[in-house]
């Protein structure tokens, strides 16, 4: 046997020896005759199918200590098929592995080590208060029937156990794992481990155990107990003293063969070559360190800051509405108006005068034609007020027909100049109860869509507490904060915002329905013909999909993935859909969309986003057959906007489009009757073509942030034209709503820049992932995206204002001096 023996601490050793010498009295083999082994000794030995060598290394333990012993192999033998064996037996485990040591790839490729080196599992601490000893066999074997060389060296790890806000540097490789101990503060009950590498590669897994033997520090059973995750150059892990009894665990530490997992590609040199072994120099310079996490305090700061930074709108709403009502009341007094007049909306019992001045009105026609439309359409308009409830139920097409003044209808819509007074003729009830359907349709769509949102994504977060997989979640692990099951409350919590600034729009759109309601009552309102038609559905439809907006970020943010991303849009998709289709039928309210057809364009919408998510990565024919549907779905509503409903699509189509291309730009090269509309549509189409371009050649990953982009793209082009429009008719920006359209712009500024600070990466494997991770902002429990939620909200909330208060300044029109357009 090789090796000299070295002098071993205690009476432990002395019996070893005995025990040596009298076996060997006894003429027993090398396998019968343990040598003492000297800590730190480099023994170099050689075995075969009639030798063993076996080492015993025996230490003293202090009481309270715990001690880590390091086992370093090598091998010069490539050989596979007669591997040396090495078995550490200590006093209540055994732990074994062979040299060269073989790890399995992608494609059962392998790779194999000749170098080995292993942190052994280390004894507990004794409650004992005098020192024990301990002793450690190490067996080397081989079934050869030749010599195969070896070297052994066995030493005691000096920093074994990690400490609290001090970095640690290392080394590790896929045959050198390493591992090692933390034990909490007193005073911590939550700490998170950091761990950076300068370069993203080797592919690493860091893992948190609890302190039981054997410890998984191989690439094949890292995965099998505790939490874990992959790494590039920055990993993060939040472990809380309550998941571990004993106070204390095991930080692990392994280098995977290959990179694949962490986003690197296979090796090219062995691209072909199955089941070929490889001798790979993969190691990797590692950091960690472990700092205590927040404090249940600053959990009770967060709570209180979100809910009270929203709880400020409701406290501001009621301070304006209170001055608004002392200001109406003293016009009251005066007797210049009614109280009711706090709805914004005119409800003095004897018309006043337009306040627009003469020729000043945008495209003005004679006045005669316009009071027989007025003449036409008043026998509808003069129902009793009161009857405007739900207690009846009036089934309606998608598009309303009018079959009664069917010819009046097309004539009046192709007039050059259209006036308010030409597109809201229908009876007002009927009118009333068509956009209502939006909002009980919305209540609807939300329950049935939430439930199983929530059911999944309960399931996940069970699925990552269960596994310790946390690669399944694309948190923002440096300020991810947990609360009970959940891994990242924070992300959560800051989607309150939404509930609570939807359920304050609600408020006041109610405010403005019950003021609108009474004055109706009050007053035989539809023989005045002032103002904007108040139909109220769309915006309690608005304020339903603004709550729903935060439920379901908040359902995606509890695991964020690939896979369960278009919650986190499904309800954005329909926001922006509402707020065009509001502003659409703010002038054309007899011949908006119905709430049918308006939801089943945007469950097309949804199904092409899933179908996105599924396909969209790589298949060049969804890519084709998106920007199709695309640009024949632009020109498709382009047409019904330009020609008012009017120009039918079906199998007809083409030969009517032909005929108008014919007429219009061949034959006679006339202007376009609508330019204004057919200004805005043009330059409509512009933008959605680019976007379908954009599409069809780039093929971005993020399809759904994809669609949400060509969504806000044209409703703030088509809001942006009804401002310009509105302002060219010499109309007027009341305080309020230059206030709102102030506080939208500046609000929506800060919300995109925090947007746009990229924390974390789904189109990226989760290890590149976390390479975008940041430390928190905001009170030290808030990071970049959750500031976006906060701010998004705030945006919405005032974009819906706008719409809600933009049109205020008409309520002292006539509605056949408002223009249409």
């Amino acid at each position: 046997m090789a090796g000299r023996a070295a002098p071993a601490p205690g009476a432990l050793l002395c019996a070893l020896l005995c025990a040596t010498a009298a076996a060997a009295a006894a003429g027993g083999g090398p396998g019968d005759n343990p040598a003492p082994g000297a800590f730190g000794h480099v023994y170099r030995g050689a075995v075969n199918i009639s030798s063993e060598h076996v080492y015993a290394f025996a230490y003293r333990s202090e009481p309270g200590q715990v001690d880590a012993v390091r086992v370093y192999v090598n091998s010069s033998s490539e050989n596979l098929q007669y591997p040396v064996l090495f078995v550490v037996r200590q006093q209540k485990g055994v732990l074994s592995w062979q040299v060269p040591l073989i790890f399995r790839g992608l494609y059962q490729r392998t790779y194999n080590y000749q170098e080995v080196s292993r942190t052994l599992c280390p004894s507990e601490p004794t409650p004992e208060t005098r020192p024990s000893e301990q002793i450690i066999f190490v067996d080397v074997a081989s079934m050869a029937p030749f010599n195969i060389a070896y070297e052994l060296l066995v030493t005691r790890l000096e920093n074994f156990q990690l400490e609290t806000n001090k970095a640690f540097n290392f080394t590790a490789s896929p045959s050198q794992p390493q591992y090692f101990l933390y034990k909490f503060p007193q005073d911590v009950d939550s700490v998170i481990i950091n761990v950076v590498s300068d370069a993203a590669y080797p592919c690493s897994v860091v893992s948190v155990q609890d302190i039981v033997c054997p410890v998984y520090d191989l690439d094949h059973n890292v995965e099998f107990n505790g939490v874990y995750q992959s790494m590039t150059k920055q990993a993060a892990i939040t472990v809380q003293r309550k998941d571990f009894p004993g106070e204390q665990f095991f930080v692990v530490f392994v280098i995977k063969p290959e990179d694949y997992a962490c986003g690197g590609s296979v090796p090219s040199s062995i691209h072909g070559n199955v089941n070929r072994t490889w001798n790979l120099q993969r190691t990797k310079n590692l950091q960690v360190t472990i700092v205590p996490s927040i404090k249940k305090s600053v959990y009770v700061q967060a709570m209180f800051f979100s809910f009270l930074g929203f709880l400020s709108f409701y406290l501001g709403s009621v301070v304006v509405a209170f001055v608004h009502y002392i200001r109406v009341q003293r016009k009251a007094s005066a007797g210049r108006l009614s109280p009711e007049h706090g709805s914004g909306m005119m409800t003095s019992s004897h018309p006043i005068s337009a306040s627009t001045p003469e020729g000043s009105s945008y495209g003005a026609i004679d006045e005669s034609s316009s009071s027989g439309a007025r003449q036409l359409s008043s026998p509808e308009r003069r129902a009793p007020a009161g009857s405007d409830t739900d207690s009846s139920v009036e089934e309606e097409s998608d598009f309303d027909t009018m079959p009664e003044i069917e010819s009046d209808k097309n004539i009046i819509r192709t007039k050059v100049f259209l006036y308010l007074s030409d597109l809201s003729r229908k009876d007002r009830r009927i009118v009333s109860k068509k956009y209502k359907i939006y909002f009980w349709n919305i209540i609807t769509i939300a329950v049935f869509y939430a439930l199983p949102v929530i059911q999944l994504v309960i399931t996940y977060q069970t699925v990552v507490n269960v596994t310790g997989n946390q690669d399944i979640c694309y948190y923002n692990f440096l300020c991810a904060h947990p609360l009970g099951v959940l891994s990242a409350f924070n992300n959560i919590l800051s989607n309150v915002g939404h509930m609570m600034l939807g359920f304050l729009f609600l408020l006041i759109v109610l405010r403005r329905d019950i003021l609108h309601r009474r004055a109706m009552d009050m007053k035989d309102i539809y023989t005045l013909d002032y103002g904007i038609p108040k139909h109220f559905g769309l915006f309690y439809a608005m304020g339903i999909a603004l709550m729903m907006e935060g439920v379901l970020s908040a359902c995606y943010h509890v695991c964020p993935n690939y896979s369960n991303f278009q919650f986190d849009t499904s309800f954005m998709y329909m926001i922006a859909g509402l707020c065009m289709l509001k502003l659409y039928q703010t002038r054309h309210p007899d011949i908006n969309a119905s709430a049918y057809s308006a939801y089943a364009s945007f469950a097309v919408v949804i199904s092409l986003a899933v179908l996105g998510v599924v396909f969209g990565k790589n298949d060049m024919w969804f890519w084709v057959i998106f920007s199709l549907i695309h640009i024949l779905g632009s020109l498709a509503l382009s047409t019904q906007i330009y020609y008012m409903g009017r120009f039918k699509i079906d199998m007809g189509i083409f030969r009517r489009a032909v005929m108008v291309l014919y007429t219009d730009c061949i034959q006679q090269c006339s202007r376009p009757m609508y330019m204004d509309r057919m200004v805005l549509l043009i330059v409509g189409n512009l933008v959605n073509w680019s976007f379908a371009i954009f599409g069809l050649v780039y093929r971005p990953r993020d399809f759904a942030s994809y669609i949400l982009g060509i969504f806000i793209c044209n409703l703030l082009l088509y809001l942006a034209f009804y401002i310009i429009m509105k302002l060219r008719s010499s109309e007027r920006l009341l305080p309020i709503p230059m206030f709102c359209i102030v506080a939208t712009a500046v609000v929506w500024a800060a919300a995109l820049y925090f947007f746009f600070q990229t924390l974390s990466s789904w189109e990226e494997t989760p290890a590149e992932s976390r390479e975008k991770n940041r430390p928190c902002i905001l009170l030290g429990f808030f990071d970049d995206h959750d500031v976006w939620h906060f701010l998004s909200a705030a945006a919405l909330f005032f974009s819906f204002l706008v719409l809600l208060t933009l049109d205020d300044d008409l309520d002292t029109v006539r509605r056949d001096k408002i223009p249409v357009f």
